[in-house]
């Protein structure tokens, strides 16, 4: 097996009603476990982003990472993902940079489209302008990113003889998601990396890098995994039911898995969870899994599991860390 896979953990910050907690109690819970995973061996925390839920869902990931570089030493730290088309790319480059100094270079910066309307409209952006502003986007923050003027014009930016400053010595990757054919494609023809989401796309990902011309070996996947891991997991997936449920219906409510008017959502968690993204794994079933997937996609670079549903606690999520870290981590790392 490959020694140069992170095992890492995801989060959203979400805090939803009716389990809501003291905001500033609910960061400082989540901050805490995320040193204490440092020292159970977990090698990366990766931090997503979504704007006005009511959940709290974090809008600032670039914020927080800065809190959890300052109290970590080694994690590697990324985002999966931003929404780079409502962002402006310089403000993100220069955060990035200052992110990625301050941290001695552990930060990589994850993109994607975005689909809820809300933020768009919100932004000032058009969603049908999403493939041009990502395009764009990516390139400025790459200029900005060089030491060298950006001088950059294009259909949706013009950025003249201006320098990012201060540089940051060590470039973060980018890396970029998506589900469909065309936003895989655009990850191997533009980015340092494809973000997955469930292993959907594995694919469809390594044909896209052979016809861009690229070699397998100059792949790179960050898995994001929805396996919920535990001793008996048909026990674990009866108590994370609400939240899982709350998960996946507020994902398909925004638009994630086509138009919220055409998708409909999940009656309850049991169907959630046969007919969602999520797995229902114990220790041997995810190290034959992932170690499986690790062979076939020898691309993978990072694997990454939800730390916490939305709305449970830190000690629920406390226990599937532990246990994987002390079942499966080390059977992978072998």
């Amino acid at each position: 097996m490959s020694n140069t896979v992170n095992f890492g953990l995801w989060y959203d910050f979400r805090n939803p009603q009716p389990w809501q907690i003291d905001f500033e109690l609910f960061y400082k819970q989540r901050l805490d476990q995320i040193v204490n995973a440092e020292s159970m061996g977990y090698d990366s925390v990766w931090l997503t982003e979504h704007h006005f839920c009511d959940d709290g869902y974090t809008p600032s990931p670039l914020m927080i990472h800065a809190a959890i570089g300052a109290r970590t030493q080694r994690m590697h730290l990324g985002t999966n993902l931003m929404l780079l088309p409502i962002a402006d790319p310089i403000r993100i480059a220069e955060d990035a940079a200052t992110l990625s100094l301050m941290t001695g270079g552990r930060f990589d910066l994850g993109v994607g489209i975005g689909y809820r309307q809300l933020e768009f409209d919100q932004f000032g952006r058009k969603i049908s302008h999403r493939p041009s502003l990502v395009e764009e986007g990516i390139e400025i923050i790459r200029r900005g990113w060089s030491g060298e003027p950006v001088n950059f014009e294009g259909k949706r930016f013009s950025v003249g003889d201006l320098r990012i400053s201060p540089q940051p010595k060590h470039a973060p990757k980018i890396l970029l998601g998506g589900m469909a054919p065309p936003a895989i494609d655009r990850a191997a023809r533009i980015a340092d990396g494809f973000l997955c989401t469930g292993g959907i796309g594995l694919d469809v990902y390594a044909q896209a890098l052979e016809n861009n011309g690229k070699k397998p070996e100059e792949g790179n996947v960050i898995l994001g995994c929805w396996a919920i891991i535990a001793e008996d997991p048909e026990a674990e997936a009866e108590k994370v039911g609400p939240h899982v449920l709350y998960q996946s219906n507020e994902y398909i409510r925004w638009g994630a898995f086509g138009p919220p008017d055409q998708t409909p959502v999940f009656p309850d968690a049991k169907t959630a969870i046969e007919n969602g993204l999520y797995e229902l794994w114990d220790a041997d079933m995810a190290v034959e899994k992932l170690s499986s997937l690790m062979i076939e996609y020898p691309m993978i670079s990072d694997i990454h599991f939800w730390a916490q549903f939305p709305g449970e606690s830190v000690d629920a999520g406390n226990a599937r860390m532990e246990y994987i870290a002390e079942k499966v981590l080390p059977r992978l790392r072998a």
